[in-house]
């Protein structure tokens, strides 16, 4: 996992083209012509688009290009504002501040993968099939969508890879068979990225360890809350955090300042070191082992196991 950089620069929009029903690329450049941050597949940018707007989105270029950086973005009717931001506002030539990137989804080697997106999931996957091509490994992706129309890369794709690409267009074949595609790739890595009705689904199928997933939204927390104490270890403050409030919020309130994002759990902007204590991890960015380790947390959404912790904060 790469750990959270605090790097910022300012791009310009080189270009907004429509990609599919709903989606746009946005191709990004630095305004000098410099090279743009090195990234690998899964990885993601923060688009900073208003002082209290700012929004994750897969990078879905090639990161050989060092020229541009490409993110796909859907246009959700029922989101916070950031798509629809980026859908009737930006326009080419424009300034953006952008973060990162960031890679919690990072492509692990592999003999043989499975590729599964649903919807507008298929933009981090895209720069890892190729990955996989140029490494020589077996795969095969599974790609659904609600319309032909509406599914980005769904035409590119299956015209370089052929038959490894099986698109399902709800409307003319209905849900993917899940069941079928894990059978058919006994032992793949599989990494999959779309809603969370696909991804639980898929939790509930896979071995652990085998499955890689990214989620765009949080994951439901139905767990329980409780008060603790944070000690703040650069800065000599220990803090009550309520039941009801996160980590990020009163830390914030304290005056010590943290680079955050999403504020959901799902971008590892804000993971931060813990020195002492349990934590109570409630983000959809570390794995399993990280976890098991419990030495960085995502304060915006993770708590407590005990009654005390120290952050390197």
């Amino acid at each position: 996992m790469s750990v959270a950089t605090d790097l910022e620069l300012d791009v310009v929009l080189a270009a907004k083209e429509h990609l599919a029903d709903g989606v746009v690329r946005l191709t990004l450049r630095d305004p000098a012509g410099a090279a743009l941050p090195e990234w690998a597949p899964g990885a993601h940018l923060d688009l900073v688009l208003g002082p209290d707007l700012v929004r994750q989105y897969s990078l879905c270029g090639d990161p050989a290009d060092r020229t541009v950086l490409q993110v796909a973005v859907l246009r959700e009717p029922a989101g916070r504002g950031g798509s629809a931001h980026v859908h009737e506002k930006l326009a080419g030539g424009e300034t953006l501040r952008v973060r990162g990137p960031r890679n919690h989804f990072a492509l692990e080697p592999a003999p043989q993968y499975l590729f599964v997106a649903g919807g507008i999931g298929i933009t981090p996957l895209v720069p890892m099939i190729a990955a996989a091509e140029a490494a020589g490994a077996e795969w095969r992706l599974l790609y659904g969508g609600r319309t032909r129309a509406s599914m980005a890369f769904a035409e590119v794709l299956r015209e370089t890879y052929g038959d490894r690409v099986e698109l399902v267009p709800q409307d003319e074949r209905g849900l993917l068979d899940l069941d079928a595609a894990l059978a058919a790739a006994p032992g793949a890595a599989v990494y999959c990225c779309g809603p969370e009705p696909l991804l639980a689904a898929m939790e509930q199928r896979c071995a652990p360890g085998s499955l890689h997933v990214e989620r765009f939204t949080a994951k439901p927390d139905t767990e329980p809350k409780a008060a603790f104490e944070v000690e703040l270890a650069q800065s000599g403050r220990t803090l009550e955090v309520p039941a009801d409030r996160s980590i990020l919020s009163v830390v914030e309130e304290s005056g010590v300042p943290v680079l955050s994002s999403c504020q959901e759990g799902t971008c590892g902007t804000c993971e931060t070191g813990v020195l002492e204590g349990t934590p109570d991890h409630r983000d959809a960015v570390l794995t399993a082992a990280e976890r098991e380790a419990g030495d960085v947390m995502m304060i915006c959404v993770s708590r407590c196991a005990g009654a005390r912790l120290v952050l390197d904060l």
